[in-house]
């Protein structure tokens, strides 16, 4: 059994679209037309598109700053396990263990209770590895994010052998008809939101009735004013390296407990927590923190929501 692709519709308006062409649809409503560019569905609305214009420069600059991607599809094809290029091989190891706690916990026992290729939806997919992922075991998969480039942006899918579906969109205004995705992943990608609330509220919008939620690699603490803190922190480390601060969209930056509790009672979502091992030197951060008297260190926890009715 094949797994079906996902079914388009109006990011504005949320109409079904219609195909006048292999990489043209049309929304009848609005008379909207959207484009396959390059391999890629352009579904970013004009409008919006200015807004996140600075943001996009600014987060591609850091990217070609750190060194981040690579010319060889082998490093791709190697994420998240091993980071071929040396550079960032401690971040990737925090990444692989994260997705093989995410495999192990939730995609396995989805797969086996459903028994059927999965639909999912990869938000913030970067370079596509994770979408790489689920496609190499059958599944189909749209790539969701704001960056198209060909070294850490969706246009990295052509480094893979496996296919899926790349989409350019915002997390607020997703281009899929209600009620079809199976699992909807925020890929290290959460934090970027606007508004969790209107975040989540779109993922669960395409969600199915039983589907999941699950938001990866995105930096909880107990305290908000940790988090404002490590914002203060990053921001000044940018401006210092960049000469710009990287804060061109207010993007909420962390989760804390008290703000799952918030989400949970407004959008009647219920949340598992899976928590990964990443090593005794990291669980020990909060007691070397908490004696050198430190800004408490972010914990990465595998959040997985679904509403209680399901």
């Amino acid at each position: 059994m094949s797994a079906p692709s996902p079914r388009f519709a109006c990011p504005r308006c949320h109409s079904a679209l219609s195909s006048l062409a292999a990489d043209e649809l049309l929304c009848p409503d609005e008379g909207s037309l959207y484009r396959r560019e390059a391999g890629i569905w352009r579904f970013l609305l004009p409008e919006r598109a200015a807004a996140f214009e600075r943001f996009t420069r600014e987060y591609e600059t850091v990217r070609r700053g750190e060194g981040r991607g690579s010319e060889d599809a082998a490093y791709y094809r190697a994420l998240p396990f091993e980071d071929q290029t040396g550079r960032f091989s401690r971040d990737w190891e925090i990444r692989s263990r994260s997705y093989a706690a995410f495999e192990r916990r939730l995609l396995e026992p989805l797969e086996q209770r459903l028994a059927r290729p999965l639909l999912a939806l990869d938000l913030g997919a970067g370079n596509g590895w994770l979408a790489n992922r689920l496609a190499q075991r059958g599944h189909a998969v749209a790539a969701v994010d704001l960056l198209t480039n060909d070294l850490d942006g969706l246009g990295a899918y052509r480094h893979y052998s496996s296919e899926y579906t790349s989409v350019q969109a915002e997390f607020e205004r997703l281009p899929f008809e209600d009620g079809q995705f199976d699992l909807a992943i925020y890929n290290a990608s959460f934090h970027y939101s606007v508004s969790y609330e209107a975040a989540l509220r779109e993922s669960l919008r395409v969600l199915r009735r039983e589907g999941r939620v699950a938001i990866l690699d995105t930096p909880i603490y107990r305290r908000p004013s940790s988090g404002e803190q490590m914002v203060r922190e990053r921001e000044a480390q940018f401006q210092e390296t960049f000469g710009f601060p990287s804060n061109a969209i207010p993007s909420e930056n962390y989760l804390t407990f008290q703000r799952l509790r918030a989400l949970s009672r407004a959008l009647a979502i219920e949340w598992e927590m899976i928590v990964p091992f990443y090593g005794l030197r990291w669980a020990a951060r909060t007691w070397r923190a908490r004696l050198l008297r430190r800004r408490e260190p972010a914990r990465f926890l595998i959040l997985v929501g679904q509403h209680p009715r399901a």
